[in-house]
């Protein structure tokens, strides 16, 4: 019996998501959860486990290409009756109680009665490479037969979502490079390494086209080898931004203004908490001392933590802080959240917002993280900037942008001397904000950022 499998809802309300890559093939057999895509919506890529046990029957999609929820996905070829018809009269028997899987969330109903088996990560000890491993070869380039024994690969190397995407885009096949790196994780390096040793080129295989070059009409392709014009598919996380970006921008009237901030305590401070051996391994750095900061200076600015409901003509004021963190990743600017923040001390939020970064990076960021935030931080002091008007994420009024440590000459007790500096830029909604509550909210966060103990004196 062949059952459709068709593109479930992943939440918050997307309508479509581009695959990704597919990790199966027509004529494969798979198990009860077994992943079989990667797919790309606009907030995070997603796996997407199987709702049967059977046999790939069609791919109706194709890699790089988008396909909207309720869409068919895949086609299976699965032992019984289908699940989704009961018997025209009698008792039904076990098979026809199963309902149609729903995979919103991720969910599954499984179609077996006996429990899905962890796949095991090993290799075939056989002497001979089977006839797959062999075409795998023989498709790479000439010189991309590796100089150790290729032993066939029993599941998919282990990588994470970014670099999967970045060694297609090389041209470099990852189960060619896990047979010299072993059983560990790929990363970006290990793409790099056996591109160079190659002579790979930066390309998408056949098929799943992510960047078309199209050089100008009557030129040539300059002298370094690059093309002049490449154009570059708007999509996913890029696009779901770029748009939530132009609505912010048009939508409430931005206001900036900005702050130098003498944060010598604050860096002393962070030196003494790395020399003691009970707090080494948290790692404690500026932006938690600054997000501490902004979750107290709220409390005397509430308009920064609200949003303006223009369908029933209130302003929402909070009573707690979901404190976005901007986060740049292969895939484009998302704004991962931390639930309840403002109940964090400095090495909780230290470690979640260590942990939110990672989750990013890697391209496991969920939607229910990216939704709902009340208040965001960007550290833009990581790439050397030191200010700048950042945009408001939608539904919020304030962003708080983090500029570079520098060390300058600085007026200090009535003398200049060399002190470690920060400016602080603040965007806001000035529909909700006037400027007096925007400057009464930077002062407040400088205050504790030139004085650390000031944060003992409220409440």
């Amino acid at each position: 019996m062949i059952a459709e499998f068709r593109l479930p809802d992943l939440g918050e309300g997307l309508t479509e998501a581009e695959v990704v890559q597919w990790l199966v093939a027509p004529g494969d057999s798979v198990a009860l959860n077994q992943t079989l895509a990667e797919v790309e919506t606009a907030k995070a890529v997603v796996e997407l486990p199987s709702p049967y046990e059977g046999t790939v029957s069609t791919l109706h999609a194709d890699a790089g290409e988008t396909v909207a929820v309720g869409a068919p996905l895949i086609a299976f070829d699965i032992e019984g009756d289908d699940p989704r018809e009961a018997p025209s009269g009698g008792e039904q028997d076990s098979s026809a109680e199963k309902a149609q899987p729903n995979l919103v969330g991720y969910g599954a109903a499984p179609t077996s009665s006996g429990r899905p088996a962890r796949r095991a990560r090993r290799r075939s000890v056989a002497p001979v490479a089977s006839a797959a491993d062999t075409a795998v070869l023989e498709a790479a380039p000439h010189d991309a037969t590796p100089s150790v024994a290729v032993e066939p690969l029993l599941e998919r190397p282990r990588s994470t979502p970014p670099v999967r995407a970045y060694a297609k885009r090389r041209g470099v096949d990852l189960v060619l490079v896990a047979a010299e790196v072993g059983d560990r994780v790929i990363t970006r390096a290990d793409v790099d390494a056996y591109a160079e040793r190659i002579g790979a080129e930066p390309s998408r295989p056949a098929g799943t086209p992510e960047r078309e070059t199209t050089p100008m009409s009557g030129t040539l392709p300059r002298a370094e080898g690059r093309p002049r014009e490449t154009r570059i598919p708007i999509r996913g996380v890029r696009k779901h931004t770029a748009a939530a970006m132009v609505q912010s921008a048009f939508t409430a009237p931005h206001v900036t203004v900005f702050h130098t901030v003498d944060v010598t305590a604050t860096m002393e401070m962070l030196a003494r908490l790395r020399e003691d051996r009970t707090l080494a391994e948290h790692r404690i750095g500026p932006l938690a001392v600054v997000a501490k900061a902004a979750c107290l200076a709220l409390r005397r600015a509430p308009g920064l933590n609200a949003r303006w409901d223009e369908e029933s003509g209130e302003i929402v004021e909070y009573g707690f802080v979901d404190l976005g963190i901007a986060a740049a990743t292969d895939r484009g600017l998302i704004v991962p959240m931390i639930r309840d923040a403002e109940r964090m001390n400095l090495v909780e939020l230290s470690a979640a917002i260590r942990a939110l970064a990672e989750t990013a990076r890697a391209g496991k960021t969920s939607p229910a993280e990216l939704a709902g935030g009340t208040f965001s931080l960007s550290n833009i002091g990581v790439f050397g900037v030191d200010a700048g008007t950042p945009i408001l994420p939608p539904g919020q009024s304030g962003i708080l942008a983090v500029g570079a440590v520098r060390r300058q000459p600085w007026e200090h007790r009535g003398e200049i001397a060399l002190r470690q500096l920060m400016t602080l830029s603040l965007s806001f909604d000035h529909r909700l904000v006037d400027g007096a509550e925007g400057a009464t909210f930077l002062k407040g966060v400088a205050d504790i950022l030139e004085d650390p103990g000031r944060a003992m004196l409220l409440s």
